[in-house]
Formats: C-alpha cells, sequence, structure tokens
C-alpha cells in the first residue's frame, strides 16, 4: 500500500523505521528485531540503507519480508550521493519488482575522504529519477526542522525542500528533534513557503547517554533544558534511562497529536522494546 494513500485514510498514523545489518553475520538478530517490531502492528515500516549502497542487498530483503511475511507495509531507503546512476537504476528496478511501492529519496552522507561519485549533488536530483521511472512510487524525502547541518541558514534550507517537492516528492520525514516548538515553527514556515505535502514527525527516544552527543552531532537538533535534567537525574542508570527516554518520546508524540501532528514515524534503533513502549502508552489515541 502507498504511503499516501495511509495518510488520505488516517489522521493519527505510528510507524517504526529499522536499519539492516552491515554483515551476515547480524542479519538473524537484525531479521528477528524487525520481526518482533512488526507484530505491533505499525501502519508502516521503514528500511535504512547504507551509504554507498553498503546494505542494499540487506535492505531489499527485509522489506521484501516485511511486506510478504508480516503484511506490512514498507518505506525502503534510497541514498544517491556515493552510488553511481546505474547502481540507482538497478535498485530502483528491484524495489519495482519486489512489489514495493515507497520509496525514501535521500541524498545520504558524504564519505570521509570526500566524495568519488558524482552522479547526483541533491536528493531532488534523486527524486526525478524516480518519478521519471514510471514505477509508480510514492516517495518520500527528508526535513530538517532546525536546518540541515550543512546549509547557511533555515531560509535556504526551506528553499531546497520546495526544490524536492516540486521534483516529485508526496511526503516528508523530519530529521530527530527535542523540543515540539521547533517542529511548529517550522512547519509554519514551510506552509508559508507553499510546501502543502504531509509532514511526518520523526521522533528519536534517546535511551542512553552515548546516544545524546552521537544524535546532536548527526542532527544538529538542539537540546532543551528539561531533557538535560532528564539525562543528568537518570543517565548513570541504565534501566531508569531506557525507560524517562521512552515516556520523553511518548509525551513529545502526544503533544505532537493533540497540536495536529498526527503522523509520527519512530527512530527504533531496532529495538522492539522501544517500539513496544511507546505502542504500549499510545494505546487509545493510536488506533
Amino acid at each position: 500500500m502507498k504511503i499516501s494513500d495511509i495518510f488520505a485514510k488516517k489522521e493519527v498514523t505510528l510507524s517504526f523505521e529499522v536499519f539492516p545489518p552491515k554483515t551476515e553475520v547480524s542479519y538473524l538478530s537484525v531479521e528477528e528485531a524487525t520481526e518482533r517490531i512488526a507484530a505491533i502492528g505499525p501502519d508502516f515500516m521503514s528500511v535504512t540503507y547504507g551509504a554507498g549502497g553498503g546494505t542494499s542487498q540487506h535492505t531489499a530483503s527485509i522489506a521484501r519480508d516485511l511486506q510478504e511475511k508480516y503484511g506490512t507495509p514498507v518505506l525502503a531507503h534510497l541514498t544517491c550521493v556515493s552510488s553511481d546512476r546505474a547502481h540507482v537504476q538497478n535498485m530502483i528496478r528491484t524495489y519495482r519488482d519486489l512489489g514495493i511501492e515507497n520509496i525514501m529519496a535521500l541524498r545520504g552522507d558524504i564519505p570521509e575522504g570526500g566524495r568519488t561519485v558524482f552522479d547526483y549533488d541533491h536528493a531532488s536530483d534523486l527524486i526525478r529519477e524516480i518519478r521519471a521511472s514510471g514505477g509508480g512510487f510514492c516517495i518520500g524525502g527528508a526535513c530538517y526542522p532546525e536546518g540541515h547541518v550543512e546549509c547557511p541558514s533555515q531560509a535556504e534550507d526551506i528553499r531546497h525542500l520546495k526544490e524536492k517537492v516540486d521534483a516529485g516528492c508526496d511526503f516528508l520525514t523530519t530529521q530527530m528533534f527535542f523540543d515540539n516548538s521547533t517542529l511548529y515553527s517550522f512547519l509554519y514556515r514551510i506552509r508559508e513557503a507553499g510546501i502543502k505535502v504531509p509532514v511526518v514527525a520523526g521522533i528519536m527516544p534517546i535511551t542512553t547517554v552515548s546516544q545524546v552527543e552521537r544524535s546532536v552531532k548527526l542532527s544538529g537538533a538542539t537540546i532543551p533544558q528539561r531533557f538535560r535534567t532528564m539525562v543528568d537525574r537518570f543517565g548513570s542508570d541504565p534501566a531508569k534511562m531506557k525507560q524517562a527516554g521512552i515516556i520523553y518520546a511518548t509525551e513529545q508524540i502526544i503533544d505532537l497529536i493533540a497540536n495536529g501532528v498526527g503522523h509520527i514515524h519512530v527512530y527504533t534503533m531496532n529495538k522492539p522494546e522501544i517500539a513496544a513502549g511507546i505502542r504500549s502508552s499510545l494505546s487509545e489515541i493510536w488506533k
């Protein structure tokens, strides 16, 4: 099922992200985690894609299993910055042949040491190619409530975002954020810029202290004082920190839904207990 059709039918949706293994050795553990998350019954699940297509085979396999074995609609990621056009076209054909209807089109991270392939400069280039493929895909794109870390201003970032949408992007999913007011301000600004497609709020439950620094480095997200206080109080106790992180993320989600942001995507880090904890807390809100 296309994600755009899911959004048209439901005001509130809950979806989860998983990432494929980097090695064959870890495939079984990731497969088990994915199965447990799918059993929760999300509206859809996304499967990420390693830099340069390094996990492309596993991405496709997990996406296929989610649809065929568990009946879960799937959003398969595809990045382009470290891939040549032949590889990207091959992946588009692979997804189409597997019956995958949704692609998350991303530029991807530039590898350390610089770029070696220059077929694509921006996610908008990839979106145009997917749209031109004739596969009838529903295409998602990324957006950044606080601006992309490589962009000099949010205004410029929003201009680039409009280019993605104009290229054929059907919906957007946000990078992680920890202060909902940041998202509300961002939504106002992009609507004023003429971006009208659905926006999915990406929520990252922070359940360990080590995640904090890593998440901020990757996303550039601002950490509110309330969040810092939580980490200071519970960070030295893994069990308490995990519970506090799930509760914080759940409170974010409830506030978002109450304020009309009904499509929620949780970055699970392949941890079924995180997905289950959030799903349990939203049992009456998300049906």
